[in-house]
């Protein structure tokens, strides 16, 4: 992913925690923020409780590739946090894909969708 596509501040991470929108999945956590921006960025968040670091660095390479094979159908100016919860470090990269493919489609961020979107669920 380009690097104006990346949130790597802790305080945003934070913001988007406390102040966005959340949808929930067995394997993941998606929240979302509107940023102003004619593009969306996105973070990505894996605790201790999902492994030790090798475990850690694959759900968040994997989480990346879901996302960035996805860039060009997610709608812009979002900031989009996904964290891992433990049950993604037994999981095969399909289901990955599927969780985060069902969590993008709750939260409205398809460009293909006939929906508004997720500015409605935030106003």
């Amino acid at each position: 992913m380009k690097r104006e596509q990346r949130l790597a501040d802790h305080e945003r991470f934070q913001e988007i925690r406390r102040q966005g929108r959340c949808w929930t999945h067995r394997l993941l956590v998606l929240c979302l923020l509107p940023n102003d921006l004619p593009h969306s960025r996105f973070g990505f968040s894996t605790s201790k409780r999902i492994g030790n670091a090798v475990v850690r660095n694959r759900a968040r390479r994997r989480l990346r590739e879901i996302v960035r094979l996805r860039l060009s159908t997610i709608a812009p100016g979002w900031d989009v946090v996904l964290i891992a919860r433990p049950a993604i470090a037994q999981a095969e990269f399909r289901q990955i894909e599927a969780a985060v493919e069902k969590s993008l489609a709750q939260a409205g961020l398809r460009t293909w969708s006939d929906r508004q979107g997720p500015d409605e669920m935030l106003s």
